[in-house]
C-alpha cells in the first residue's frame, strides 16, 4: 500500500505499508505487480544458494524428468512472492518474527509469472511492547493460469500509527 504524507505545502513523500490499525481481520490484500520468472533469475538464484540440483540448471536432465522441463528454485518462487507482500503486508514491520505451513503446491516453471494474495488472520497488540502489535497472514502465490502455487503463514511485528521508523 502506497500513500502520500504531505510534508509542507505541495510537497509530499511516499510512505509504503500499514500501521497495526490498518489491519482488519478477514482483509485480503492483491499484491501486484506480479512477477516473470526467467531462466536467468532460477539458474542465478540456485547458484547463489548453492544448490546445483539439476532439475533447476541442466535442461537435458529436467527433460527427462516427469515435468518434461526445468523446475524453477522453490527457494526463489518463495522468496518472489514474500517480496510481493512487503508493500501491503511489512513494509512498516519491525521484524517478520517467523513463518509456518509452508507449503508448495505445484510446480513453477520458467516463464510462469507469479501473483499473489493475503489474508489478515489476526491483529493483536503486543503484550511486551505497547507500541507495536503482531498481525498474522495467509499468502497464497498464483501463477498466471491461477493455480495456486505455495500457501504459508507470516507473523509481523508492526508499530501503531506514530511509532514506526521515521514517524
Amino acid at each position: 500500500m502506497q500513500t502520500a504524507i504531505e510534508i509542507s505545502p505541495q510537497r509530499y513523500r511516499a510512505s509504503y505499508g500499514r500501521y497495526l490499525e490498518d489491519f482488519k481481520v478477514g482483509d485480503i490484500y492483491e499484491h501486484r505487480p506480479g512477477r516473470t520468472i526467467t531462466e536467468n533469475d532460477n539458474i542465478q538464484f540456485s547458484l547463489i544458494t548453492m544448490n546445483a540440483h539439476p532439475m533447476h540448471c541442466d535442461k537435458h536432465f529436467a527433460a527427462q524428468s516427469e515435468f518434461g522441463q526445468l523446475l524453477v528454485n522453490s527457494g526463489l518462487s518463495l522468496a518472489v512472492v514474500l517480496g510481493m507482500t512487503v508493500n501491503d503486508i511489512s513494509a512498516k514491520a519491525i521484524a517478520n518474527l517467523g513463518w509456518k505451513e509452508i507449503k508448495l503446491t505445484a510446480p513453477v516453471f520458467c516463464g510462469d509469472t507469479l501473483y499473489a494474495e493475503s489474508e489478515v488472520l489476526e491483529v493483536r497488540e503486543s503484550q511486551s511492547r505497547p507500541t507495536q502489535g503482531i498481525v498474522t497472514t495467509r499468502t497464497r502465490g498464483l501463477n498466471h493460469k491461477d493455480v495456486q502455487v505455495m500457501e504459508f503463514i507470516r507473523m509481523s511485528l508492526i508499530p501503531k500509527r506514530g511509532h514506526g521508523v521515521g514517524d
